[in-house]
């Protein structure tokens, strides 16, 4: 197998070696899967559940939409951007932003058609204004946004994280 940067020369042992990598090895391949950045998003939706009226929500299936999934929707669709300067705005690659926006809108479509509720929430996102702290749901840890990896607790390893939101000016800079 040929690669221009083998996986033995930044990992000494085998045991250590990701899923990813394994199989990327097993394929012949020799990468190293990329970590998963966090998408900025302008806000967050101002209303979050989308519902058919007159039936309860607990009679419908919930079709669940990521608030960067969201952003995607608001920017290509309703701030009429191009996806290159989407994604920009973002601060993620094209060929992502396209990825999000097609997810997006199959969710949405799925949800007006079936008479499903919409749900927006969650997803891996950064507020623009630097508002908000990640939160750990597992151990209610407050993970440090100055870190390289916020895709997991530090304190417990789990990867149930969320965004919870606050003023900037009661709590100081993020």
């Amino acid at each position: 197998m040929k690669c221009a940067i083998r996986t033995r020369d930044i990992l000494d042992d085998e045991a250590v070696l990701s899923q990813g990598v394994q199989l990327a090895r097993a394929k012949g391949v020799c990468a190293i899967p990329r970590k998963k950045l966090h998408r900025r998003v302008h806000r967050e939706p101002p209303v979050s559940v989308f519902k058919p009226a007159g039936i309860p929500a607990r009679d419908l299936d919930e079709i669940l939409i990521t608030v960067d999934e969201f952003e995607a929707i608001r920017l290509a669709d309703f701030e009429g951007m191009s996806q290159r300067e989407a994604s920009v705005t973002m601060q993620i690659s094209q060929p992502t932003f396209n990825r999000v926006l097609s997810s997006a809108r199959s969710k949405i479509a799925k949800g007006l058609v079936q008479g499903d509720v919409l749900r927006i929430e969650g997803g891996r996102y950064l507020l623009e204004d630097g508002s908000g702290v990640l939160v750990c749901v597992a151990c209610g840890h407050t993970l440090d946004m100055k870190s390289d990896d916020r895709s997991s607790c530090p304190k417990c390893d789990s990867t149930n994280i969320r965004w919870d939101r606050w003023e900037p000016e009661k709590h100081g800079p993020a």
